[in-house]
C-alpha cells in the first residue's frame, strides 16, 4: 500500500519514454505548457541539468537516477506516459517511476495511445512462439504463461494507479505518432484538474 495519497495536486511529475527521442526537451516543454493551461506545474525528467561528459557513463546514469528520484519527491501526482516502448509493454524506467511515485503517497496517473490490451500486444509481439494448454492458458515459447486479466499492461502497474486512486485512459492516437500524441495525456491533466478528493485525502 502506498502513503496516504496527497489530497491538494499542484505539481506533476512527466514520466515517459519522450526522454530518448531526438526532440525530448520540445516535447517536454509543450507538456509543460499543456499543464500549466490545466492550472498544473509540470515537471520533466530532462530538467535536470547533467553534464554528460563530465562522469564515467555509469557513474552518470546513476546521477541521473537519483536525480529524477528527488525530482519524483517535489511533486503531488506522476503522469506517465505508458505507450509500448521497444516491446509489448511499457518502459521500464517510467514503471519504476510509477511505483516510486505510489510509495511516496503520490496520485499515480496514466495513459497510453495504444489501445489494445497487454495480452493481445505480447501475443502480437511473440508471433508464432506461442502454445496453447488445455485449460486455454496461453504460453510463451519457454512455457511461461502470459499474462491475461484484460489489463492494458502489467497487473502491477494499474494495481498501482488504482490504489493510488488515480486514473487511466487508452485509445488509439489520431494525431502525431503513438509516443507523441497528447490526447491522452490531457485527458489525465483534465480528470485532474476536475478531481474532487474523497474525504480523508
Amino acid at each position: 500500500m502506498p502513503a496516504e495519497v496527497r489530497a491538494s495536486i499542484s505539481k506533476l511529475y512527466l514520466a515517459g519514454p519522450e526522454v530518448f527521442l531526438r526532440d525530448a526537451t520540445e516535447l517536454g516543454d509543450a507538456k509543460k505548457a499543456l499543464c500549466a493551461k490545466y492550472g498544473f506545474e509540470g515537471v520533466f525528467p530532462l530538467d535536470n541539468q547533467v553534464d554528460l561528459k563530465a562522469r564515467p557513463p555509469r557513474e552518470t546514469g546513476l546521477h541521473i537516477g537519483g536525480l529524477n528520484e528527488a525530482l519524483i519527491r517535489t511533486c503531488d501526482a506522476i503522469v506517465a506516459n505508458m505507450t509500448p516502448f521497444r516491446g509489448p509493454s511499457a518502459d521500464v524506467g517510467t514503471a519504476l517511476e510509477m511505483g516510486i511515485a505510489a510509495g511516496l503517497g503520490l496520485v499515480v496517473c496514466g495513459y497510453s495511445n495504444t489501445a489494445q490490451t497487454f495480452f493481445a500486444r505480447t501475443v502480437a509481439f511473440l508471433g508464432q512462439r506461442t502454445t496453447s494448454d488445455a485449460d486455454t492458458t496461453v504460453r510463451d515459447g519457454e512455457g511461461q504463461s502470459i499474462e491475461d486479466f484484460e489489463l492494458h499492461d502489467n497487473l502491477m502497474l494499474e494495481s498501482c494507479i488504482a490504489v493510488t486512486r488515480g486514473v487511466f485512459f487508452a485509445h488509439d492516437a489520431t494525431v502525431g505518432d503513438a509516443l507523441r500524441a497528447t490526447e491522452g495525456f490531457e485527458q489525465c491533466l483534465r480528470w485532474l484538474r476536475d478531481r474532487v478528493p474523497s474525504p480523508g485525502g
